[in-house]
């Protein structure tokens, strides 16, 4: 009848303009979170740390076009904070390209692929984003940040295999991985011997401060093509021993426990190269007369309480 075709015209209108409504709500309380989300996870301390990391190595110089990356594993207190401010639906799972068991499950905070250093500290949540590694630790997903399309660094596979081996060698101590391009460490891996132990050398009897900082010495990695397996594990094994390590004629990783200690080891890695090569220049090109003994290496070891590589030094 009429009277029941009405009524069903009128409440189909109605559940139309309900389900319109119920859209355009939901599309404003997911942008809305997506604002509140980009707010909240910028104000954490972690966050703030991962930043100022960032501006102040382009403050160095050390980041030229989208040069250099840094990636920072999340305690269990730093999720907590800010788990509710994820996405609701996080990306699709990516292959990592490798397995790193030792990271399951973790979540990292991360620079943006192809992105500037100068503009961390403009866009946080286009610059960076946080990603969760699967069970396997051998694929991952983007869970906050990365607007507009973003996705991690080219280099986040090196990245989550480094980590791995400094958590090992540091019993979970270690949470920060930066890579830069710190212009006299590039350029002495152009004139030095790829080694360690010469690398090292050059750097503890250029300064004092050297020997406190890398007791251990740096690792040399030969040049390689960045981004895929291979140069990752390579950095991986030597990095088991160093907490520094050179990529030939690139740049420079650095681990540490916080931010503060690994922006403090690249910049003292690299005042001590840039020292080098000055006294170099003075001198003609050639040894400069003035170094370091090896006995006073270990002296400064004695007085300040820690061990040196004693595979690096002169009998």
């Amino acid at each position: 009848s009429y009277n029941r075709w009405k009524s069903i015209t009128i409440e189909e209108g109605l559940m139309g303009f309900f389900d319109d409504a119920q859209e355009m709500l939901d599309k404003g309380v997911s942008m809305a979170k997506g604002a509140v989300s980009g707010v909240a996870v910028e104000q954490q301390g972690f966050v703030k740390g991962f930043v100022r990391l960032c501006n102040d190595g382009w403050d160095q110089g050390w980041h030229e076009r989208n040069g250099g990356n840094a990636t920072y594993r999340l305690t269990p207190e730093d999720l907590s904070s800010c788990r509710s401010y994820f996405y609701d639906t996080p990306s699709s799972w990516v292959p990592l390209g490798l397995a790193a068991p030792g990271m399951r499950c973790s979540f990292f905070l991360a620079t943006r692929a192809g992105g500037f250093m100068r503009n961390v500290a403009l866009d946080p949540d286009a610059s960076l984003g946080i990603v969760e590694l699967n069970a396997e630790g051998d694929a991952w997903r983007i869970v906050w940040g990365f607007k507009n399309g973003g996705m991690p660094t080219s280099e986040f596979a090196s990245h989550v295999l480094i980590h791995e081996a400094r958590a090992a060698a540091t019993e979970g101590a270690s949470r920060v991985l930066y890579h830069a391009h710190p212009v006299n460490v590039v350029a002495l891996s152009a004139v030095l011997p790829l080694e360690a132990r010469t690398f090292t050398r050059a750097l503890w009897k250029a300064m004092t401060e050297s020997v406190i900082a890398f007791p251990e010495g740096i690792g040399v990695v030969p040049w390689m093509v960045p981004g895929g397996p291979d140069i990752a594990r390579a950095t991986a094994d030597l990095m088991d021993a160093y907490a520094a390590c050179v990529w030939a004629q690139h740049g420079l990783f650095c681990s540490g426990v916080d931010f503060d200690a690994t922006f403090g080891l690249m910049h003292t890695v690299e005042k001590a190269a840039d020292i080098y090569v000055r006294a170099r220049l003075l001198n003609g090109g050639g040894d400069f007369p003035n170094t370091i003994p090896d006995a006073g290496l270990r002296a400064i070891a004695a007085m300040y309480g820690f061990t040196v590589n004693e595979a690096f030094l002169e009998v």
